[in-house]
């Protein structure tokens, strides 16, 4: 027998083990997806009424302006001709290979097949073409409301996102060389990954974007010293281990967002902020939420302020003995920081010396590009969703979130795991961005109708245990950190609302980078920058106009707003005494734990 000949004996019997494999696999498959739980249909995708509305503009710019609309379909067409007879004439030659490719460069198309095979470059010159011209006829509707508008811009390119001809096997000329070079076994290992995938989430698929067993919390992230030291059932509390003789005077207490788990600030130690701050000479607490079952059901804006927000600050001033404390807020709690100090200053509780907010809104008028889900559509079908699961499932924000990046967060990732059977990166920001939480049903509601929808803390019609609160009865002073290219919590929002505040001591300072990299933005990495800005805040445009790039971090900026309000040095503080005992190691017990289906 020759080596070829024992050379394909060996790849055919590779190619049959696969395809019982992949008989298994589908038989799992199958299985997998009768676990999927019913949702309300709203939750995912908006309402005809988009389509409709899209559509009725449309021909009502026919109708009103058919040159335009002609002038448009000629263009397309007349492009897609001409791409057409440069496609035969270079075949006609008897040369396989591609016309000359005038498209922009796209890193969907990063393979060299795009540029060189008449196959696929066909496909990838007529894809852009099309895209260009569902764009182009969307932006030229002139007759629909802006935000009616924004939304069909929106969902038009996730359509235009998903046809993308990288998105399938068949049009994909890195899976299929991967497909050959393994005989079959990328693929095998690619529908392994999807029937985890689908494992995992009962029956919906999400794809995995980290490993998740290169992670333990507590153990390789999540790190910094410290311990839990007050516990109820919204939160415990969590004092670090200083690393420095003395401290200033004043502590600091953090309230991460609770819609997901507090240690995107404790990574690891290089680029960890929790690390970084008590390092600086300062007694940090930490607030880490609950992730709550349908049990929290009941539980509202009031419960995580009077449980939460008041209840932390109260037992940090008796732990430490000070009658202040400075506190920050980030993202959503920056949002419930607002209402609660705002209920202070009416209270006439002067126990916040100072307040952080970091990428927080309090005025919702512009809710950046996450607004294109704050309709009724998609509001309705989650009010009625919680009422009958009690929670807002952490699936249905992390599937939000990240179709506002679907490339980078969902075609690419699912690219990678079931056309070449990748295995998900080691990466600790997004194993963190896969560990979410759920909201209370009351909760939600409350936050998305009275706040999102609603806007009613710039109104000051928000109520907090039954009375209106306003930024005009935040008076503490305020920094505020907001991120240039946010897609969450928009730079120029947050700039209205602190505008906005009652405070007459602001400091407003614009990182680089999005919502998650323009906060953990550690000075030793050097990656981006911040805007300032000492003038009055007139407007957004004007005062970035106006402002001073700084080549660095924001964090020692803010590290020294913080020591100017913070106090003498005392002896550092080590968490756990006779009368405040030790509940656990940080980073405690509720951040780990799983809630109840």
């Amino acid at each position: 027998m020759t080596t070829e000949t024992k050379d394909s004996d060996v790849r055919l019997d590779r190619l049959n083990a696969n395809l019982v494999k992949v008989e298994e696999l589908s038989k799992r498959l199958t299985a997998a997806l009768t676990q999927r739980k019913t949702a309300d249909p709203a939750l995912h995708g908006p309402s005809q009424d988009v389509y409709l509305k899209a559509a009725a503009a449309y021909v009502a710019e026919m109708m009103q302006n058919p040159s335009k609309i002609l002038e448009h379909q000629i263009s397309y067409w007349g492009k897609s001709l001409k791409h057409y007879v440069e496609a035969q004439q270079a075949l006609s030659k008897g040369e396989l290979k591609a016309p000359p490719d005038p498209g922009p460069s796209d890193k969907r198309f990063a393979n060299p097949l795009w540029e060189t095979h008449p196959f696929f470059n066909y496909l990838k010159q007529q894809y852009l073409l099309n895209s260009a011209a569902i764009t182009d006829a969307v932006s030229g509707l002139e007759t629909l409301d802006p935000g009616d508008k924004k939304r069909v811009e929106y969902f038009s390119r996730q359509i235009v996102d998903m046809f993308s001809p990288t998105n399938f096997l068949g049009t994909n000329p890195d899976a299929l060389e991967r497909a050959v070079e393994t005989d079959g076994e990328s693929l095998v290992l690619g529908l392994e990954n999807l029937v985890r995938d689908i494992e995992a989430n009962r029956g919906d698929l999400m794809v995995t974007l980290a490993d998740k067993q290169a992670f333990r919390v507590g153990e390789n992230i999540a790190t910094t010293p410290g311990a839990v030291v007050y516990r109820n059932k919204m939160l415990e509390l969590i004092q670090y281990m200083p690393t420095t003789p003395t401290v200033h005077q004043t502590p600091i207490l953090i309230f991460p967002p609770w819609i997901n788990k507090f240690y995107i600030l404790d990574l690891k130690p290089q680029n960890s902020l929790i690390k970084w701050i008590v390092d600086q000479g300062f007694t940090l607490f930490v607030v880490s939420w609950v992730n709550p079952d349908a049990s929290y059901a009941d539980v509202g804006m009031d419960d995580y302020i009077r449980d939460g927000y008041i209840r932390a600050m109260a037992e940090v001033r008796r732990i430490t003995g000070e009658k202040q404390i400075n506190a920050v807020g980030y993202c959503i709690a920056g949002t419930t920081l607002s209402l609660t100090l705002a209920h202070l200053q009416k209270a006439g509780d002067t126990s916040v010396k100072s307040a952080t907010f970091f990428t927080t809104l309090t005025d919702f008028s512009d809710q950046g590009e996450v607004g294109v889900f704050l309709n009724d559509d998609f509001v309705d079908g989650i009010e009625r969703q919680v009422a009958v699961d009690g929670v807002l499932d952490k699936s249905f924000m992390s599937r939000t979130f990240s179709f506002l990046r679907s490339n980078d967060l969902i075609y690419q990732p699912a690219i990678k795991s079931y056309m070449m059977g990748e295995a998900p990166p080691a990466f600790d920001l997004l194993y963190w961005n896969g560990d979410g939480t759920n909201l209370p049903a009351k909760m939600a509601v409350e936050y998305l109708r009275g706040l999102c929808q609603g806007d009613g803390l710039a109104k000051g019609e928000f109520r907090v245990f039954g009375e209106p609160v306003s930024l005009k009865d935040l008076k503490v002073p305020v920094c505020a950190v907001a991120c240039e290219t946010d897609h969450i919590a928009a730079w120029k929002g947050s700039f209205n609302g602190v505008r906005q505040m009652g405070s007459k001591n602001k400091t407003f300072i614009v990182s680089q980078s999005g919502h998650i990299a323009g906060i953990v933005n550690p000075p030793a990495k050097g990656k981006y920058g911040h805007y300032t800005n000492d003038g009055p805040m007139t407007s957004p445009e004007e005062w970035m106009a106006g402002a001073t790039f700084t080549k660095a971090s924001w964090w020692p900026r803010w590290g020294e707003w913080l020591a100017e309000r913070s106090g003498k040095q005392v002896t550092a503080r080590v968490p756990g005494d006779s009368t405040n005992p030790v509940l656990a190691p940080a980073p405690g017990t509720y951040v780990t734990a799983v809630p109840s289906v």
